[in-house]
């Protein structure tokens, strides 16, 4: 079987997101520092685990898709690339199909993808990437491709303290299912967005957040403060930014994580608990 016809067989089921969710919670009780859970390190494996959870539509869609290239891995969350600096990223959006580019300065398309991240978070339903020996990326370009795609809300920059990593979020519809594959010669990424229209019952969320601020290093400082802990930014129902950690069912329990939080050392009182709809931002 070729790579194309191996990629056409995929299947993403829409139960991926409880299995995200499972594992998420797994890695948090165990406290690892590395709470980011491979989903699969190969396509055999991805595979593998898409029969057993076997939804046809969206296999149905992924297989218009044009195989440019090598697959080096299907996933929703996880690392992959390889090392490399000065890459620039870039984006290309088409019918239904977002693709996020790699140059650099003698190529106009490197052969691997640099060293990423891909994180999914709830409430909002948003995935997070994050690239590392990339110094480069115009963030409005890459907002203007992901916005042409009907199932995305929105998309913003990630600040990160790092001049050799750039990221972005793009935050999702509720319910909307996506897959990233990897390739290589040329490398890029390339993000499948689905739906099966079915409606979502919003849920309330808790969570530990600061106050809202505007995008800009005050946001990474606070993410480098408490290395430990897995801080994410939302945009607020203003356009600012609040930084949160944890997604949780009740009050007691974010009030419990916050109570963790405020006993080490550097604690600075930044967090505290609020709450929202799963399918909206904090307010200011």
């Amino acid at each position: 079987m070729t790579s194309k016809e191996r990629y056409e067989n995929i299947e993403i089921p829409a139960q991926l997101s409880d299995v995200i969710r499972r594992a998420h919670q797994k890695a948090a009780a165990r406290k690892s520092s590395s709470r980011i859970i491979r989903y699969t390190s190969s396509l055999a494996a991805c595979a593998a685990l898409l029969l057993i959870i076997n939804i046809p539509t969206v296999a149905n869609a992924m297989v218009k898709i044009p195989v440019v290239g090598t697959i080096v891995q299907v996933l929703q969350f996880g690392d992959g690339g390889k090392i490399t600096d000065g890459i620039t990223v870039g984006s290309e959006a088409t019918e239904n199909t977002l693709k996020i580019n790699f140059s650099t300065d003698e190529q106009d398309q490197a052969n691997d993808a640099p060293s990423y991240n891909v994180e999914h978070k709830e409430a909002p339903n948003r995935v997070l990437f994050t690239f590392s020996g990339a110094r480069y990326m115009d963030v409005e370009k890459v907002k203007a491709d992901f916005m042409t795609q009907p199932l995305v809300k929105d998309v913003y920059g990630s600040m990160i303290l790092d001049d050799s990593s750039v990221g972005f979020v793009v935050v999702l519809k509720e319910g909307v299912q996506y897959a990233v594959t990897e390739f290589k010669n040329p490398g890029y990424l390339e993000v499948k967005l689905t739906s099966d229209g079915n409606p979502v019952t919003p849920r309330k969320v808790y969570s530990l957040r600061t106050e809202s601020m505007p995008f800009g290093e005050s946001m990474g400082i606070i993410k480098e403060s408490y290395p430990g802990e897995d801080i994410s930014f939302l945009k607020t129902s203003t356009g600012q930014f609040t930084a949160v950690i944890g997604e949780y069912s009740t009050a007691e329990e974010a009030e419990q994580k916050l109570k963790e939080l405020a006993g080490q050392p550097d604690y600075h009182e930044e967090f505290y608990v609020d709450s929202w709809m799963s399918n909206e931002n904090p307010m200011d």
